[in-house]
C-alpha cells in the first residue's frame, strides 16, 4: 500500500511539474513585454552614454551604430527579435563588458545564488526554531524575547543592518571583514578558499537573512498554536504519545505549510533584496552588474537580469507546490 501510495504521489507530482512548466510559457511572454515596454518608457539609451563617453559626434558613425544595434527598428520589431532571440538563449549583447548578456550574467550569477542560498537557509533555521520555541513556551519570557528580537529585525532596513554590523563586528571588534566576497590578494585555493569565502559571507547573510527570519518566526509560532488546538493533535496526545513527539511528528509539519507559502511568494524580494546588501558590502554579485547596467543604460543586460529574476520566482514557486505535496499528501493542487 506504501509503494501505492508513494508512486500515486510520484505521478501527481510529474503532472503538476508539466502543467506548471506549460502556465510557465504565457506568464514569461508577459514578463518580457512589460518589461521591454517599461525600459522603452525610461529616458535616455545606451548609445547616447556610449557615444558621450568616447566623444563620438559623427553622424554617420552614431547612424551606423543604431543600425549595428537594431534601434533604427520599430520598437514593436525590436520586441519581436528579442523575444525570437530568447527563444534561442540569446539574451543580447553587453557592450560595457565587451560580451553576451548571459556570460556577464553567468560571471556573478553564482556570488548572487550564494547569498541566496546562504540567507534562505539562515531565515528558516532561525525562524522556524524561534516559532516553535515560542509557541512551546508561549506567555513566557522565552516568548517574549522571541516576539521582540521578530519585530526589531522586521522593522530594522536591511540596508541599515548591513552597516551596523559592519560597524560593530568589523570595526569595532575586527572580527570579519569589511566587503568583498575574497581577500584582496587570495589566501589560495582549496579548503582555504572556501573558508575565506565563508568567512567574507557571514555578514551579508545575516544582515539579509535576519529580516526573513523574523517573518517565519511570528509566522511558525501563530501556525503552531493554530494546529496544536486541532482534533488530530489532541487525539495523539490522548494516545498518549511525549510532547515533543506531539510537537514534531504532527504539529510541526503541519504548521509548515504557511511557512512554505511565503517563502515561495517572498523569492522575488529574496533577489531584490540582496541587490541593496550586494551594494552594502561590495559583493560581486547580480546587483553590482545590475547597479552598473542601469547607470550606463545597459539594458540589454538589465532586462536579461529580469528575466533572470522572474525564472527564479517561477522555479520557487514550482518547488513550493511540490513541497506542499510533500507535507501534505491530502493537498491537491490544480
Amino acid at each position: 500500500m506504501a509503494a501505492v501510495a508513494a508512486g500515486s504521489r510520484g505521478r501527481a507530482a510529474l503532472r503538476l511539474l508539466r502543467r506548471r512548466l506549460i502556465q510557465a510559457v504565457p506568464l514569461m511572454l508577459g514578463v518580457v513585454v512589460i518589461n521591454f515596454c517599461l525600459i522603452q518608457l525610461a529616458p535616455g539609451s545606451f548609445l547616447d552614454l556610449m557615444t558621450a563617453e568616447n566623444q563620438v559626434s559623427d553622424p554617420a558613425t552614431i547612424e551606423l551604430l543604431r543600425k549595428t544595434y537594431g534601434l533604427d527598428d520599430p520598437v514593436w520589431l525590436q520586441l519581436v527579435k528579442y523575444i525570437w532571440a530568447l527563444m534561442q538563449f540569446d539574451f543580447g549583447f553587453s557592450y560595457r563588458q565587451n560580451m553576451p548578456v548571459i556570460q556577464a550574467i553567468s560571471v556573478h550569477l553564482p556570488a548572487t545564488l550564494l547569498l541566496m542560498v546562504s540567507s534562505i537557509t539562515l531565515a528558516l533555521a532561525v525562524g522556524v526554531a524561534a516559532g516553535v520555541v515560542a509557541s512551546v513556551k508561549v506567555r513566557t519570557v522565552w516568548d517574549s524575547l522571541v516576539s521582540i528580537a521578530a519585530m526589531f529585525f522586521f522593522a530594522a532596513p536591511s540596508f541599515w543592518l548591513g552597516i551596523m554590523l559592519i560597524v560593530l563586528f568589523s570595526v569595532k571588534l575586527g572580527w570579519l571583514p569589511v566587503g568583498g566576497m575574497a581577500t584582496i590578494g587570495g589566501v589560495g585555493g582549496g579548503v582555504a578558499g572556501v573558508l575565506d569565502i565563508l568567512h567574507h559571507l557571514i555578514l551579508p547573510t545575516l544582515a539579509l537573512g535576519l529580516f526573513y527570519a523574523a517573518i517565519y518566526a511570528r509566522v511558525m509560532r501563530s501556525s503552531m498554536l493554530e494546529v496544536a488546538q486541532l482534533d488530530f493533535v489532541r487525539t495523539a496526545r490522548a494516545k498518549g504519545l511525549s510532547r515533543n513527539r506531539v510537537t514534531v511528528s504532527h504539529v510541526l509539519r503541519n504548521a509548515l505549510l504557511p511557512v512554505v507559502t511565503i517563502l515561495g511568494v517572498q523569492m522575488g524580494t529574496v533577489l531584490a533584496g540582496s541587490v541593496v546588501i550586494e551594494s552594502v558590502f561590495s559583493w560581486p554579485g547580480i546587483g553590482s552588474l545590475l547597479f552598473d547596467s542601469v547607470s550606463s543604460r545597459n539594458y540589454p543586460v538589465v532586462l536579461g537580469i529580469m528575466v533572470l529574476g522572474s525564472l527564479v520566482v517561477i522555479a520557487a514557486n514550482i518547488a513550493v507546490d511540490l513541497v506542499y505535496m510533500w507535507l501534505d499528501p491530502r493537498i491537491e493542487i490544480r
